[in-house]
């Protein structure tokens, strides 16, 4: 197996749902019960393997990192879901802007060159 193979692609891909979710609910401390609650919330939408068993991703796993910190603080997991989901549409809204900045700042094609 090569450093480029298709495995190491999977791998490195945040999406890629490589977790159980016992592994999942392992690796954050918490119960499969709580990522059933916070997929009911529609906070993450696990994949599902060819026999029914819920995958998640890294970037899923963040996710319910941080509305587990919003839980453990005393937060409903439905308020921790819509704070999450807030938060995240927050920074896409921030870079969005940030770009459009950018390509504001630029002058046009063709033009600030002599």
């Amino acid at each position: 197996m090569t450093a480029d193979s298709p495995l190491n692609d999977r791998l490195d891909d945040d999406d890629y749902p490589a977790y159980s979710m016992g592994r999942a609910a392992e690796m954050l401390g918490t119960t499969p019960a709580f990522l059933r609650a916070i997929g009911e919330a529609r906070l993450i939408t696990p994949l599902r393997s060819e026999g029914g068993h819920r995958r998640y991703s890294r970037y899923q796993l963040r996710i319910a990192a941080r509305a587990r910190e919003l839980v453990d603080q005393g937060m409903s997991v439905e308020a921790a879901c819509r704070i999450v989901i807030l938060e995240d549409q927050l920074e896409e809204a921030q870079r969005v802007n940030a770009e459009f900045r950018r390509a504001a700042a630029k002058p046009p094609e063709g033009e600030g060159r002599d």
